[in-house]
C-alpha cells in the first residue's frame, strides 16, 4: 500500500475543502471496499478525507412521508430500522443478503452504492482492464465471464455492478442529496449510474469531488408488497449472479403497478422497464409474468460462459413476482 494522507473533517465544509483542494483525494465512510483496493494495488488515493465522523447517520420522515437515510447510516442499522422493515421490505431484504454481518456493521449506505466491480481482472492490477487503466483492453470478454454482464455491456467492458441495496434503490427510486463544489442539488437515482460505453472507468455520473449527505425515498404504499431475490454459488458473503427487486401492486386480479430492477446482469442496476410496460393492465399470470420477461431480455448478449443467466433470469424474477401476488392475496 502507497502512502497517503489522512484527515477526519469536523463537518461537510471542511470535507469539501479538501476533496476540493487534492484532485487525488477520496473519501472514506465504512471502508470496506475502498481499503481492500488501496491494499490490492487497484487505487492509490493521495488523500483519504474520513467522513466517518460527520453527523450523517439519521433516519427521519419528511413532511411528505418520504424517508430520509443520512449517508453514514450502518447498513445493518438500516436492514433493522422498523421504518424500512414495514414500509420497504425490499430494501432491508437486499441489505440483509449482501456481505457479511461484519461488514455489513461496518458499511454505510452512501459507501454501499458506490463500491467497484468485483471483477476479477479489475480486482488484479497485473491483467488488462479499461475500468482500472483505460485503453489496456477487457481480459473478461474472452476470459472468465460466468459472473460478467448479459445486458448493456460494451467491447470496453462486462463487468457487473456489486450492491445489493443498489438494486433495491432502482425500484425505490430515491433522491440523492449531493454536495458539490457548485453547493448542493439532487440527483434522481435513476441517473446515478452509467453503462460502460466507451470510458468504462466511470461508475457513475458524480465528479470525485462530490460528497452524497443523504438519500430521500418518496412514500410509496405499494413498496409493503416488495420483495428481493438473490441467486448465489454459496448461502453468505457471495455476490449475486442473478438478483431481482421487485414491487407490485395488484388489483382484481391485474397489474396496476410493477417496478423490476436486476442485479447481476449489467455494469449498473438495470431497471427493467420494458418488462414494466408489457406487465401494467394485464392479469396477474406466471406465463404473462415469463413473457414479459422474456422481452426485457431480448436484447441480452450472453458471452461464452454465462448464456446461463437468460433462463435463470426468466425464473428469478417470475417466481418473486408470483410470491407477491400471493403475499397480497394473503393480506386481504
Amino acid at each position: 500500500m502507497r502512502t497517503f494522507e489522512y484527515t477526519a473533517p469536523q463537518n461537510t465544509d471542511e470535507a469539501m475543502l479538501r476533496l476540493g483542494s487534492d484532485p487525488g483525494a477520496r473519501i472514506l465512510a465504512g471502508g470496506t471496499n475502498l481499503v481492500d483496493l488501496m491494499k490490492l494495488g487497484v487505487v492509490a488515493p493521495t488523500t483519504l478525507v474520513d467522513i466517518g465522523g460527520l453527523s450523517l447517520d439519521d433516519v427521519t420522515i419528511t413532511e411528505t412521508g418520504a424517508l430520509r437515510i443520512g449517508a453514514n447510516v450502518p447498513n445493518s442499522d438500516l436492514a433493522a430500522h422498523p421504518l424500512v422493515r414495514s414500509r420497504y421490505p425490499v430494501l432491508s431484504q437486499a441489505l440483509l443478503a449482501g456481505a457479511s454481518g461484519q461488514l455489513r456493521n461496518m458499511a454505510t449506505t452512501g459507501g454501499n452504492l458506490f463500491q467497484r466491480t468485483r471483477c476479477p481482472y479489475f480486482m488484479d492490477p497485473g491483467k488488462a482492464c479499461n475500468k482500472r487503466e483505460p485503453g489496456t483492453g477487457c481480459s473478461a470478454v474472452n476470459g472468465l465471464n460466468r459472473d460478467m454482464a448479459i445486458l448493456g455491456a460494451s467491447d470496453k467492458c462486462v463487468a457487473t455492478h456489486p450492491s445489493d441495496m443498489a438494486v433495491a434503490m432502482a425500484v425505490l427510486e430515491p433522491d440523492l442529496d449531493v454536495l458539490g463544489p457548485a453547493g448542493p442539488r439532487s440527483v434522481p437515482f435513476d441517473d446515478l449510474y452509467r453503462l460502460p460505453g466507451e470510458q468504462p472507468q466511470l461508475d457513475t455520473t458524480l465528479d470525485r469531488d462530490d460528497l452524497v449527505t443523504s438519500l430521500t425515498i418518496p412514500d410509496n404504499p405499494a413498496a409493503q408488497f416488495s420483495t428481493y431475490r438473490k441467486v448465489r454459488d454459496r448461502a453468505s458473503f457471495a455476490f449475486a449472479l442473478v438478483s431481482v427487486a421487485a414491487i407490485l401492486d395488484v388489483e382484481d386480479g391485474v397489474v396496476t403497478d410493477v417496478r423490476i430492477a436486476l442485479g447481476g446482469v449489467a455494469h449498473k442496476p438495470w431497471r427493467a422497464r420494458r418488462a414494466e410496460e408489457e406487465l401494467r393492465g394485464k392479469a396477474v399470470d406466471r406465463a404473462e409474468f415469463a413473457r414479459a420477461v422474456d422481452a426485457e431480455l431480448s436484447d441480452a448478449k450472453p458471452l461464452s460462459s454465462n448464456g446461463f443467466k437468460i433462463p435463470l433470469v426468466r425464473s428469478v424474477v417470475t417466481q418473486a413476482l408470483m410470491g407477491l401476488v400471493d403475499e397480497q392475496e394473503a393480506s386481504r
